[in-house]
């Protein structure tokens, strides 16, 4: 048996999520695929112990309070990182990785607008969360490519399609 790469811990702080065991399996899903993929395909190590994510669920509220508050964007988004420790891609995690922040309402809205089940655009979300807490970003188009095409390979694990498509990489 694997030990585990990740820990995680969460909190629904906002209504509508559901079956908070369904949230959990979920979560354990996705972080197992993206840790393995990472370390796989991207020599990314990690420490002896599970370094540890935390998550939470929440609304457009509560994700607007946060973002106006540490980002200087008084707006909800769907999906906040915040890294406990900066690291590079590459660089090794300390023992707690960073938070992950997710808006319930801007992501089914979203969904809807892509034509997506809500499951599959937050297996995207907590993926495209989890990768900026390993210093993945996407300000520079290199950057972007590099992020998105790690992105489309773990959900590609995990059964889904590339959410990018023919679309080219999102700078923001």
């Amino acid at each position: 048996m694997t030990r585990a790469l990740v820990d995680f811990v969460f909190s629904v702080e906002g209504e509508g999520w559901g079956d908070d065991a369904e949230l959990e399996s979920l979560v354990s899903r996705v972080l197992a695929a993206a840790a393995s993929d990472l370390r796989e395909n991207e020599n990314q190590p990690f420490p002896e112990e599970p370094t540890e994510v935390s998550l939470v669920f929440a609304d457009d509220a509560f994700v607007r309070s946060v973002n106006a508050e540490w980002r200087d964007q008084d707006k909800p988004t769907n999906v906040l990182s915040f890294p406990a420790f900066p690291i590079r891609p590459g660089g090794m995690p300390g023992p707690l990785l960073g938070d992950i922040i997710l808006a319930r309402e801007t992501i089914e809205t979203e969904s809807r607008d892509l034509a997506k089940p809500v499951e599959a655009h937050l297996v995207h979300l907590i993926t495209h969360g989890f990768l900026h807490l390993f210093g993945y970003d996407h300000m520079e188009m290199a950057e972007a490519e590099k992020m998105e095409s790690v992105e489309t390979r773990i959900l590609a694990t995990l059964g889904l399609s590339d959410p990018y498509g023919d679309l080219e990489p999102e700078r923001i």
